[in-house]
């Protein structure tokens, strides 16, 4: 559908710049934007590459490890029916460790890991420690959010890092109605 849908605005982008003359000038644009991707996406793969790396040195030097070790009782606040020990506690700390990281494609692999566990620990029925860890992974607390910093890198930013801040303020308020939802509000409700 997705695909049909971006065919016809690419087509009629086409149709309308044809009819208002400036045909030569849309081909040019979506030349130099395609142009402009393929740069911003080695640019990316070079940053993502490397904090990739950054996450596996952290866990095999333990430094993840102590991070999980902050994050149990944090752990056993948020997801009443899951062991931090466990598969699945594991995974869920794992992907939480590289949110807080900013590394939202290294915590890809730990999501789905965790998912898979919790399912199987639920015998395929939903849980409020799903839907929890749902939540969670949707708002993505991050104290350094490396994959913006490296966008804004790639496109040029004068101070890249200048988002740090708002997005400190946006992950509070984020977690914090997260958190109040599904523990407050959501305490009742049957999955």
């Amino acid at each position: 559908m997705f695909g049909k849908l971006w065919s016809f605005m690419i087509i009629f982008s086409f149709i309308v710049s044809g009819f208002r003359g400036k045909l030569s000038e849309t081909a040019s644009a979506a030349f130099d934007g395609a142009g402009e991707a393929v740069t911003m996406c080695i640019g990316l793969m070079g940053i993502m590459c490397f904090w990739n790396g950054i996450i596996k040195i952290a866990e095999k030097s333990g430094i993840l490890g102590a991070l999980s070790c902050a994050l149990r009782p944090l752990m056993k606040f948020l997801f009443r029916d899951v062991e931090p020990e466990s598969k699945a506690g594991k995974a869920i700390i794992m992907n939480i460790s590289a949110n807080i990281l900013g590394m939202g494609n290294a915590s890809t692999p730990a999501a789905l890991a965790a998912m898979q566990e919790l399912k199987q620990e639920s015998g395929g029925k939903l849980t409020h420690d799903m839907f929890m860890f749902t939540l969670l992974n949707t708002v993505s607390v991050q104290i350094v959010p490396t994959t913006v910093i490296a966008m804004r890198t790639a496109v040029g930013a004068a101070n890249a890092a200048e988002i740090i801040l708002p997005v400190w303020c946006a992950s509070a308020c984020s977690v914090a109605a997260v958190i109040f939802y599904a523990k407050v509000l959501c305490r009742k409700i049957e999955i």
